[in-house]
């Protein structure tokens, strides 16, 4: 429960409070409880506070230190964090919602199962934190820092991640379903099973990002790098890779019906079973790309660099080979069946 004492002194105000603070630096202030809604708390001294269950709603505590202080279970709705230093803080299951932290240090925070919906957190240093099953719907990182965060399960649909550092965050099973994480860095992260459908991740770099299973429908993926990433038996179907870089990337079995992929670089990339029927693959590199038994049925592979590809096995019926490169490339018990070759004429079985 809440100390009477201590919560007479805060009452007093920030100056009062911090003097207070800095002559009893060993004492840990017990505000459990309080009720503490629309205070003025700027720059207050707030660090390993226990403020379990606190009701801090639409205070204002812009550049407060709550470094590791307990926050578990609070009510922190519309609270102003600005520039507020919360690092190593406990926030588990703590309420956030339209909350201002901005510019805000939540380095090692712990904000598992926190609600942070509509969240504002543009530039927030959250590296390193914990926000494993939290509500992040609406949110606003943008530029925010979540470097080798731990989100799985997090529930970050429509949240603005724009320029986001995410390099190295662990998303497994996040849902990120119309987020937009334009330009935003996922460098290494782990995006296992997550669900990206009509996400923006244009000129997002996903270089080296385990993306198995995970769902991409009707994303956004123009001039995004993928390079070396992993997309095995992801769906991209109706994806827009429009110019992106996927040289080197495992494409195994993955679902990319009817996606664009016009200019993409697919320079050695793994496709074996990979099903990309009615995609658009116009202009495409596949230099040295191992398609075998890949379904490129009705495909539009007009103008694309095959050359040294492995086709054998693949499905091409009724596919635009047009212009295209097949120099060297593998067609070993591929079907034909329908396919426009090179020359612009009929596949000829005879």
């Amino acid at each position: 429960m809440v100390n009477q004492q201590h919560l007479a002194i805060l009452k007093q105000g920030t100056a009062v409070w911090n003097h207070w603070r800095q002559q009893h630096t060993a004492i840990h202030p017990q505000l459990r409880q309080a009720t503490l809604n629309h205070s003025t708390l700027r720059e207050v001294l707030l660090g390993e506070a226990d403020l379990r269950e606190v009701s801090l709603s639409h205070a204002d505590c812009c550049m407060a230190n709550l470094s590791r202080a307990d926050l578990r279970c609070a009510n922190l709705t519309a609270t102003n964090f600005y520039t507020a230093v919360l690092e190593g803080a406990d926030l588990r299951q703590a309420t956030l919602i339209k909350a201002d932290l901005r510019e805000a240090n939540l380095q090692n925070a712990d904000l598992r199962q926190a609600r942070l919906t509509a969240a504002l957190g543009t530039m927030a240093n959250l590296s390193g934190a914990q926000l494993r099953e939290a509500s992040l719907q609406d949110t606003n990182l943008s530029h925010a820092a979540l470097v080798h965060i731990d989100g799985c399960l997090a529930d970050l649909r429509r949240a603005n991640l724009t320029q986001a550092d995410l390099s190295g965050a662990r998303l497994y099973t996040a849902n990120l379903a119309q987020a937009t994480l334009y330009a935003a860095h996922l460098h290494q992260a782990d995006l296992r099973e997550v669900t990206l459908s009509q996400a923006n991740l244009r000129e997002a770099d996903l270089r080296e990002a385990d993306l198995s299973m995970a769902v991409f429908c009707v994303a956004n993926l123009i001039g995004a790098t993928l390079y070396k990433a992993n997309l095995l038996r992801s769906n991209l179907s109706m994806s827009n890779l429009c110019m992106a870089n996927l040289s080197h990337a495992n494409l195994e079995r993955a679902i990319i019906i009817g996606a664009n992929l016009i200019g993409a670089n697919l320079y050695s990339a793994m496709l074996i079973e990979a099903v990309l029927m009615e995609s658009d693959l116009r202009e495409a590199s596949l230099r040295g790309a191992n398609l075998a038994g890949a379904d490129l049925s009705r495909a539009n592979l007009g103008m694309a660099n095959l050359s040294r590809a492995n086709l054998a096995g693949a499905n091409l019926q009724h596919a635009n080979l047009r212009q295209a490169n097949l120099w060297e490339a593998n067609l070993e018990g591929a079907c034909l069946t329908g396919t426009v070759m090179p020359d612009g004429e009929l596949y000829d079985a005879g």
